[in-house]
């Protein structure tokens, strides 16, 4: 009877952790920007935008996201006038060219230069032949999986043509 309760004790212990452990998925890009803490201007925008769902689905999309830091270094009052209802067209240009479709990993382009076609529909330049470029952002950090895909920190938002 003693080996019993000590089975059971001890199953018990351990069924919580194999269960939550079975449980735990792999966030998107969107829960991995929020997770993150240094995206916040950036998910307002994409809220803002109406993106959420787009980069909640199943991708994969590799995103060139700036930091609040790099929002910030915007001229005064271009994240609060981008952020009006009237000036949403414009949001999602500029959101939608910060990602690019397919998951590209650094290891990816490594040495590489190119010319990438965004959703926004423009051209990025991609330099990753001494660290990585994207127009005249620098990826501060690299391939941050998601489950849709992947985010690379830049240090500036980069602006369509």
């Amino acid at each position: 009877m003693l080996n019993i309760r000590r089975f059971a004790f001890a199953l018990l212990a351990v069924l919580p952790i194999a269960f939550s452990s079975s449980l735990v998925k792999a966030q998107d890009i969107v829960d991995t920007a929020i997770a993150a803490g240094q995206f916040e201007t950036l998910v307002a925008a994409v809220q803002a935008a109406g993106l959420v769902e787009t980069l909640k689905g199943e991708g994969p999309f590799t995103v060139f996201a700036p930091t609040d830091e790099a929002f910030a270094a915007l001229p005064a009052g271009t994240v609060a006038d981008l952020l009006k209802p009237e000036n949403k067209d414009q949001l999602i240009a500029v959101l939608t060219y910060h990602v690019i479709p397919g998951a590209v990993m650094a290891a990816d382009i490594a040495g590489k230069k190119l010319e990438v076609t965004t959703v926004q529909g423009s051209d990025v330049s991609i330099d990753a032949t001494m660290g990585v470029k994207v127009d005249s952002a620098t990826v501060v950090t690299a391939d941050i999986k998601a489950s849709n895909g992947v985010i690379h920190v830049i240090d500036q938002v980069i602006l369509p043509n």
